[in-house]
C-alpha cells in the first residue's frame, strides 16, 4: 500500500499541486527525520517548540521562521528535502495556467478541481505500475465532500479530458488533515512551493538561483511525472 501526501500550492495565475508517495517505512522515516529537522533549528536557531515546515513561511522568513537568517533558512529546507529524497517513492506535479483557463473559457471548472483531478490520475497511473494500491491524504480545504464526490465518481464513470480513465488503485475515499498534525502533508508543502515558485517566479538575484536549483536537486532524481495544463497553448 502507497501512502500519497497531496497539498497545493497557487496564485491567482497559477495552480500547482504535488503528490508525495510512499510506504508505510518511508512515511514512518521522513515522520521521523522531519521531527529531527525541527528540533534541530529549535537546538541551533531558538525557533518555537511549535514550529512546522511549510514553504512559504520558511522560504520567506514569517511566522516560526522570522527571526532565522537566509542561511539558516535554507539550511533547515535542504535538510527537509534530503529527507524526502532519501525516504520518497516518487513525487507527482501537476499544474495549471489559471489565467489561460480564464482566458478560454466564460465559465471554468475551479482550478483545484481540475488539478486535483489531473493529479489523482497519475497516482492511480503510478500505483498500477508498481502494482500496488494507494490512500490519499489532502491538507485541508474547502469543498471536501464536493472532493470526496469526484473521487467516487472517477472510480465509476471515470475521468474526463484527453486521457479520461477510471481510477482503480486509490482505495477508499479522500482523507484531509491539518497540516500542524502531519509533517508528511508539511514535506509536500515545501515540495510544491518551491516548485510553483521556480516555475512562475523569476528569481532576480543570482544566488537565489542556484541556491533554489541547488535544494530542488535533493528531490529532482524522485519525481515520477511533471506537467502544467496551458489552455491557451496552441490557439490563433
Amino acid at each position: 500500500m502507497l501512502l500519497a501526501y497531496v497539498d497545493e500550492s497557487f496564485s491567482r495565475d497559477w495552480y500547482y499541486m504535488a503528490a508525495l508517495l510512499c510506504d508505510g517505512a518511508g512515511a514512518k522515516a521522513i515522520g521521523q527525520a522531519l521531527d529531527g529537522v525541527v528540533e534541530k533549528a529549535i537546538k541551533d536557531h531558538g525557533v518555537p517548540a511549535d514550529a512546522e515546515l511549510h514553504g512559504y513561511e520558511l522560504f520567506q522568513g514569517e511566522g516560526w521562521w522570522k527571526d532565522l537568517p537566509p542561511r539558516a533558512r535554507i539550511g533547515v529546507y535542504n535538510d527537509a528535502f534530503s529527507v524526502i529524497g532519501e525516504h520518497a517513492r516518487a513525487i507527482i506535479l501537476r499544474g495549471l495556467d489559471s489565467a489561460g483557463l480564464r482566458d478560454r473559457y466564460p465559465q471554468p471548472d475551479p482550478p483545484h478541481s481540475l488539478v486535483l483531478m489531473a493529479l489523482l490520475e497519475r497516482i492511480d497511473e503510478y500505483s498500477r505500475a508498481a502494482g500496488e494500491h494507494a490512500l490519499v491524504i489532502a491538507d485541508e480545504v474547502g469543498e471536501q465532500a464536493k472532493h470526496r464526490s469526484d473521487l467516487a465518481s472517477y472510480r465509476k464513470s471515470g475521468t474526463w479530458g484527453y486521457r479520461a480513465a477510471k481510477i482503480t488503485q486509490i482505495v477508499d475515499t479522500l482523507h484531509f488533515a491539518p497540516s500542524n498534525a502531519s509533517r508528511l502533508v508539511q514535506a509536500i508543502d515545501l515540495v510544491v512551493f518551491l516548485y510553483r515558485r521556480i516555475e512562475t517566479h523569476v528569481e532576480p538575484n543570482e544566488k537565489a538561483r542556484r541556491a533554489n536549483a541547488n535544494l530542488w536537486a535533493r528531490i529532482e532524481p524522485k519525481v515520477a511525472h511533471r506537467r502544467c495544463w496551458y489552455p491557451m497553448a496552441n490557439r490563433t
